[in-house]
């Protein structure tokens, strides 16, 4: 780092990435610090600089040795900095941590016997709520928060006739269960209830759930339209979709057709008129062409994208907002550890919810392939709307908008 460089981060003042220190900091204060800023998304520790952004310099003689003494012993799971020092002038020097954004959350504080997790607020380090804990964790792969109870459920809130033709008929299962002793010790090994109280898992509910916005608000859908760029007061269309993300398909004529409609087709049949339009064109039916705003095909995929992968932990629904120039996809929860956009979009895949992804797989919704970013919606939308969708990503949601088709 250049001295320019250290001035001008000087300048701007501690922040959500960046803490000045004095190098006579206690070793559990340090690691505070450290353990904050890797649950967040790195950042630097500037020592020799104080909170008001004086530079006083190194005073100990044996800094970098003390540093990762201090960080090897006091945080865990290990992790170690790119050190550096910047010499001010003749007397003056100080040192530079800078820490990549951990990719084994939660980083814990050692100290007194005692285990703490520790996040960034703004420019503070503070202790992590259960709550934030319990994202840290679930974003760290430690916690499945699919395989979660659902508190007053049981196996009466699971849909069994969705179930039995997701046993029967998708997966061609050959010994389906017949006494409720063994549905329910099948229903348990699948996934979809807990032992031993037999509650339904958030996958049970999510998947098959009879109603499950009853005792999972966030497993609903929330749309809305609006014939202008922006939000306004009145919308054409605001609506909170609920039912199980599977349906119901009956093979008996051999070709599969739809009996009871998943979430994913509900919500594709409300968009349809905020979606397309009529064309002067008279067809042979003598009905008036349907032209679509969006490849339907991608919309399908960043909808279900939107539902395999969302973060259970956010009790906030998943939001679909259609625009007079873009449709928007916003799905609570940041990406997992060190997936990146740059990377989803290459096609680096990730599963957050293993078993939800696994049966929606099956039903065919998912690309068995798990590349439908690369594969469908990025080619599609460049064929039918002449441009690329945009992704954005922060520490709350993903956002994926899709321009609409002009002309």
């Amino acid at each position: 780092m250049l001295k320019t460089e250290l001035f001008e981060i000087i300048a701007n003042g501690e922040n959500s990435g960046v803490e000045f220190k004095r190098d006579d900091i206690r070793p559990e204060q340090l690691a505070k610090e450290v353990v904050a800023l890797v649950n967040f998304q790195g950042g630097k520790i500037l020592l020799g600089v104080d909170d008001d952004g004086s530079i006083s310099g190194l005073q100990r003689s044996d800094v970098e040795e003390w540093v990762m003494n201090v960080i090897s012993e006091k945080v865990h799971p290990a992790i170690l900095p790119f050190y550096e020092e910047i010499k001010i002038d003749e007397r003056t020097i100080v040192a530079v941590l800078t820490f990549p954004q951990g990719s084994s959350k939660p980083y814990v504080r050692r100290h007194n016997k005692a285990e703490e997790v520790f996040i960034r607020v703004g420019s503070t380090s503070r202790l992590a709520t259960r709550e934030q804990q319990m994202r840290l964790y679930e974003i760290g792969g430690m916690l499945h928060t699919e395989v979660l109870p659902v508190s007053r459920t049981s196996s009466n809130d699971l849909d069994k006739v969705r179930i039995e033709n997701y046993l029967k008929d998708i997966v061609n299962d050959p010994d389906m269960p017949s006494t409720d002793a063994e549905w329910e010790n099948r229903l348990a090994n699948i996934g979809f209830l807990t032992e031993p109280k037999g509650m339904c898992t958030i996958a049970g509910i999510v998947l098959f759930g009879k109603q499950p916005r009853q005792y999972l608000k966030q497993s609903g859908l929330r749309l809305f339209a609006f014939n202008s760029p922006d939000k306004e007061y009145k919308a054409e269309l605001d609506a909170i979709l609920d039912g199980p993300l599977a349906a119901r398909w009956d093979f008996t004529q051999g070709a599969r057709q739809l009996i009871d409609e998943g979430l994913i087709e509900s919500v594709l049949q409300k968009m349809d008129p905020f979606i397309s339009e009529e064309l002067d064109k008279i067809a042979e039916n003598f009905q008036r062409e349907k032209q679509y705003l969006y490849p339907i095909e991608a919309i399908r995929e960043v909808l279900i994208n939107a539902l395999v992968h969302r973060d259970w932990t956010r009790f906030v629904d998943i939001e679909i907002g259609i625009y007079s120039d873009r449709l928007e996809v916003i799905s609570p929860g940041c990406l997992q550890n060190s997936m990146t956009v740059e990377k989803m979009i290459a096609g680096q895949r990730y599963t957050r919810n293993t078993i939800i992804m696994e049966i929606m797989r099956d039903y065919g919704y998912v690309d068995f392939r798990g590349m439908g970013l690369r594969t469908k919606v990025i080619p599609l939308m460049r064929s039918h709307n002449d441009c690329d969708p945009i992704f954005e990503a922060t520490e709350d949601y993903l956002k994926v908008i899709l321009p609409r088709r002009k002309g």
